[in-house]
């Protein structure tokens, strides 16, 4: 990170009138899980469509380093499974990130196999503020029946899930409204963080945050110059947008975007929302509901 970059970063915050900011959509995994993710984006695999260079390539504590240099003042581990047998061991890994790292809200994850439920009951005992779902690399139905426990406990406890359930940046069986549409007839109450504001999806997904008070939906990539290139956002959605504020979340992807993360915070100024549109987007919204 060029020292300008934070310093620039910090200025906008600032110049809201802000504490700093809070991201939402941030990841931090297991070395040897992240060394396999920048090998597909550096691949630029079926499921990433086109070269998508990262920018933050760093080890872990210099991301950290970059992060707090940003006054991003809390943050996720966001990390998945692709396959069964895989969500446990990064549950307990996220666990011990979240208590050396405390500006992390303690990430977990889950999949649908036998042992989910045993497992999404213990990552909540032991203090997770937010799972991640991604059904795009997971390639699962929400609506699995070996999720149902999984999901009535989020339910009842009203734990977050930043859920990648829109078809960008490329479609896989069970993205698009239709299966989280069906989610949230079963479990209405779900605090569902749809990521990348349902790109390309992003008429459908507000349509269902309009219908449920709980959806709320986070800026990871959306408006930037690369998703805008491909998926842009629609105009005439812009008001919706306005409307819904208080229900949008900052995200960025840190470490795993294109551009520099300035970038994702001006994209978010050039919609010419407004300045409490944008405080609260940044920093009021994921403050007020995590409790921060």
């Amino acid at each position: 990170m060029a020292p300008a970059d934070g310093e620039q970063v910090k200025k906008f915050w600032a110049d809201l009138g802000l504490p700093g900011l809070i991201d939402v959509h941030t990841h931090f995994m297991p070395d040897r899980v992240l060394a396999k993710v920048w090998a597909y984006f550096d691949s630029a695999g079926p499921l990433i469509g086109r070269p998508w260079p990262i920018t933050y390539r760093d080890e872990e504590d210099e991301r950290l380093a970059t992060l707090r240099a940003f006054g991003v003042r809390s943050f996720t581990s966001m990390l998945y499974p692709h396959k069964p047998g895989m969500a446990a061991w990064l549950n307990s890994w996220a666990a011990q990130f979240a208590s050396r790292t405390p500006d992390c809200l303690h990430t977990a994850t889950f999949f649908p196999e036998q042992d989910a439920k045993r497992y999404v009951y213990e990552a909540v005992d032991k203090g997770a503020r937010v799972f991640k779902s991604h059904l795009q690399v997971g390639a699962y139905d929400p609506n699995d029946a070996l999720l149902d426990p999984v999901w009535g406990l989020l339910a009842e406890t009203g734990i977050p899930i930043v859920i990648h359930c829109g078809s960008g940046p490329a479609p896989a069986r069970y993205t698009g409204p239709g299966p989280i549409g069906r989610l949230l007839v079963r479990h209405p109450s779900l605090r569902l963080i749809i990521a990348h504001m349902g790109m390309p999806e992003y008429s459908d997904f507000l349509d269902l945050a309009g219908r449920h008070p709980t959806v709320h939906l986070d800026t990871t990539m959306a408006f930037t110059d690369f998703s805008e290139a491909t998926a842009p956002f629609p105009r005439a959605e812009l008001p919706r947008l306005a409307h819904l504020g208080d229900r949008i979340l900052l995200g960025t992807d840190f470490p795993n975007i294109p551009y520099p993360y300035l970038h994702a915070l001006e994209a978010l100024a050039r919609l010419d929302l407004g300045d409490d549109w944008l405080r609260a987007v940044c920093h009021d919204n994921a403050a007020r509901l995590f409790a921060l």
